[in-house]
This record gives structure tokens, sequence and C-alpha cells, in this order.
């Protein structure tokens, strides 16, 4: 509009100044041209620097790079854009940085606090040993479950960066259920428990440690939910390309409709606010891990019926090094 405006005034001006219409209309059809070829190459420049913008931001998994993929252009109002989008990014990595600084500092902070409260457990655990009783038994059979929830608090932290604290190795599939029941034993004893094996002579791959945490977790929610008493079944088949182990339990079982979500971090269902106190962490830890260490944990169950967890390993160690 504003190049129209000039264009009338200029025309209106060389009328003026008595100017012959023909040199008039050939000035203003210059005008003309030369506006309309400004605003052509204009709208062309303009064009193709937000088209390749666009195709850029289409490109990129993680958006808030695109400053940094994307050249200034030559005219004003592109430069100041991309001036803008860098020192916004500028900021936003700078935040960033910050909070991941704060974040390993506080989870350096937690996982030492952890490796200090078990002197005071263990302490506590060999007093009640050298003094027997009724009491002392009570003691350590809470004791028991604080130490329970002190290492599900070690693992949740240090669950944000496995990959400091992961070895992939050969493992024999009976040696560690066998010693994971053995950790837990205690608490098995008390609860009446039952554990039978079938056909776990198989290797798999992973890490000892946190696949020992991820099976007292599936014995602990056993532990939990069991009827009067409990049996607990370790089994495991081998298929072409995986391995996979069964824990199952005949214990109250899970409600179909609560079934999808029993993974879910802090979801804790009926079972969990009728039959114990469940905090919600444990199952949600068990996929974390085992998301991490790209190996598959679902579960199947009915109310009254038991639950069956079914964790699957790949039989090639390098799918897990991906």
């Amino acid at each position: 509009m504003s190049q129209t405006g000039i264009i009338l005034f200029l025309a209106l001006l060389l009328n003026v100044m008595k100017i012959s219409n023909a040199a008039n209309a050939l000035v203003c059809i210059c005008m003309l041209f030369i506006t309309v070829g400004a605003l052509v190459l204009e709208y062309n420049q303009k064009n193709g620097f937000y088209r390749e913008l666009y195709r850029n931001l289409g490109t990129l998994e993680k958006k808030y790079y695109i400053s940094s993929v994307t050249e200034k252009p030559g005219f004003v109002e592109g430069t100041i854009l991309i001036d803008v989008l860098r020192q916004t990014t500028k900021s936003m990595n700078d935040d960033i940085a910050d909070y991941r600084r704060m974040n390993t500092e506080y989870q350096d902070y937690v996982e030492t606090w952890i490796h200090e409260i078990k002197i005071p457990i263990s302490c506590i655990d060999l007093i009640c040993e050298n003094n027997k009783g009724e009491m002392a038994s009570g003691v350590k059979e809470e004791l028991s479950r604080i130490d329970g929830y002190v290492e599900q608090a070690l693992y949740y932290a240090r669950s944000t960066n496995l990959e400091k604290d992961y070895m992939i190795r050969e493992i024999k599939l009976d040696q560690l259920v066998k010693g994971t029941l053995k950790k837990y034993s205690k608490q098995l004893i008390a609860a009446k428990a039952t554990p039978t094996f079938d056909n776990l002579s198989k290797t798999v791959y992973g890490d000892p440690k946190w696949l020992e945490f991820v099976l007292g977790q599936l014995i602990v929610n056993s532990i939990k939910y069991k009827k009067e008493t409990l049996t607990l079944t370790f089994s495991a088949c081998e298929e072409q390309d995986y391995v996979v182990l069964y824990v199952s339990d005949d214990g109250i079982g899970i409600q179909e409709s609560e079934l999808p979500r029993i993974f879910e971090k802090g979801f804790t269902g009926t079972n969990g606010r009728s039959y114990a106190k469940s905090t919600g962490i444990g199952l949600y830890l068990c996929r974390k891990l085992c998301n991490k260490m790209h190996l598959s944990i679902s579960a199947s169950s009915a109310s009254g019926q038991g639950t069956t967890i079914q964790i699957t390993f790949p039989k090639d160690s390098r799918l897990l090094l991906e």
C-alpha cells in the first residue's frame, strides 16, 4: 500500500509540475516495475529462508537446535529472528546445565546418605543378633523392611544414570534366582513360602546386581500380596532369539482393569491400598531398569488366581549394548 501511495503522489506531483502525460505515465510505469521487482525479489528471499527453516525444524529430533543449523539470511528480520533464537537457546542450555549440576549434586548426596545409613542398620541388626528375644525378632523384621526401602531408594537414585554402574555379563539363570532367594530367605520363611524351579539351566546376559534387585522386588511383592501360604514358581523357556523367565505366585492376583497400569510410577491399585502399604515404586523401577538394560517385562494375572511376571532376555548380548 505504501508503494502505491508513493506512485500516486509522484504522478500528482509531475502533473502539478506540468510534465506531459506521456512522460508522467512512463515514470509511473517504471516506478511500478521497480516496486514489483523489488517485492518479488524480497518475497523469494524470505520465502526461501522460511521454507528452509521449517524443513530443518522437521528433520530435527531436538527442535531447540534449530538456531544452530540455520544460517543468517540476507534480510534484517531474519537476522533478528536468528539472533533471538540463539540467545534464547543459550539461555535455555545454561539453565539446563545448572539443573543438571544441581540434580547430580542431589543424587550424590542421596547415594552418600544411603551408604551412611546402612552402617547403623547393620549395627542394629548385630545388636538384635546378640540379644535374642521376641522384641529383637520384631525389630529385625522391621529393620529388614527399612533396609529394603533404603535399597529401593538407592536404585531409584541411580536409575537415571544406569550406564555408570552397568556391566553386562553372562549369567546362569538358576544361580541368579537362587542367589536372590537366599538374600530374601528370612522373609520367605516368615511368609511360609515354597519356591519351585523349572528349566532354569539357561544362560542370559545382563547386569547381575540390577537383575537381582528386579527379582527381589518381585519376591517382595509376592510376599506382600500372598494368601495364607505362598508358592513361588521360577521357570524359563527358550525361543529362537530370546530366553524368557517367568516368576509366578499363587497370591491374591491383580484386577484385570488395573493390570495395564501396574508399572506406572506411583500406581498402587486396589491391593496396594487394601492389603499392604504400597509406594507404587517397586514395579515402576523394575520396568525402568529392564528398559535401560534392553529387557522387556510384562505381567499377567487374574484376581484371586495369582500373578505371573515375564522377563525376556535377548540371546545376543550385543543387543544390550545398543
